[in-house]
């Protein structure tokens, strides 16, 4: 298997709404995109798929001195042998990567976050660095497009959080600040209880607003130059908040499911920004 079928593999595997505007893109950048997300996977795999601590933290080390290694010109993993060529084309630093890998770090280290500005450094590293590096790779033009990217990126966290509240709980995180827990006097044991209330439900109500606002900003801070170019996220776009009026409309059923979108939906959507430009 040659790198670039590995990092195929892994992203159509992942059935994540990224890989359906990676379909509209051109080949070279099709390929970048599609090398990075595979790196992402990877990296936060570790996160998510292995339970000793020690072990995860010897992983993300690894890959830490992968990068290094890679920008080195010796790349040994599939992932990086396929993102390595795209790398001075599209702008993609190697600080960014180790940002990333920081976040996934943040994981195995904090399972709680006391307030929003602390959330929103994890947010920063995890999904505001991925959207920098996205808007590159689609090409930015622009680089007031750089805070429109952080700012989308944070929105899709956001958006994961409350989709994923019941799922990372069994796992022993609980993203929602510890701040507005208890402002809605919402207790932890609950979430593992799978107890809904109408505490719970205005918590979730008062996360989707904030979702919704900072979708709001992010649009309105994309440069009007770069919004041909960046329509890949503008089609993620669409289907996260797609997902996250969905999520609304069911009450915030989050804790004992997780709500997603056919695959069929999510690809009218992608079409509907590439084909009409409307989300």
């Amino acid at each position: 298997m040659t790198p670039q079928q590995y990092v195929q593999e892994k992203a159509a595997a992942s059935g994540s709404s990224f890989y359906y505007a990676f379909l509209f893109l051109p080949k070279p950048r099709r390929a970048a995109i599609t090398a990075f997300y595979a790196f992402c996977r990877e990296v936060d795999d570790v996160v998510d798929e292995v339970t000793d601590l020690g072990v995860a933290q010897t992983k993300l080390a690894w890959w830490q001195a992968e990068v290094a290694k890679s920008f080195r010109g010796e790349p040994s993993h599939p992932a990086m042998q396929a993102l390595m060529p795209c790398a001075a084309e599209f702008g993609i630093e190697e600080r960014l990567l180790h940002a990333v890998i920081e976040g996934c770090r943040m994981d195995l280290e904090q399972t709680r976050y006391l307030d929003f500005a602390a959330l929103e450094r994890y947010c920063h590293l995890v999904a505001g660095v991925v959207g920098e590096v996205a808007a590159r790779i689609f090409g930015q033009t622009d680089p007031a497009t750089t805070a429109y990217a952080h700012k989308l990126g944070l929105a899709f966290q956001l958006t994961n959080i409350i989709r994923d509240v019941g799922e990372d709980a069994m796992r022993g995180r609980i993203y929602l600040p510890v701040s507005e827990l208890q402002q809605f006097d919402v207790k932890a044991h609950e979430f593992l209880s799978r107890t809904y209330s109408d505490r719970f439900t205005a918590l979730m109500r008062f996360q989707a607003q904030r979702a919704h606002a900072l979708y709001d900003e992010a649009l309105a801070l994309l440069p009007p130059a770069d919004r041909q170019n960046q329509k890949p996220g503008l089609m993620m776009a669409s289907i996260y908040r797609t997902l996250l009026r969905e999520i609304e409309s069911d009450d915030f059923k989050v804790l004992h499911q997780r709500v997603s979108l056919t695959p069929l939906r999510k690809l009218w959507l992608a079409w509907k920004v590439q084909a009409l430009g409307r989300m």
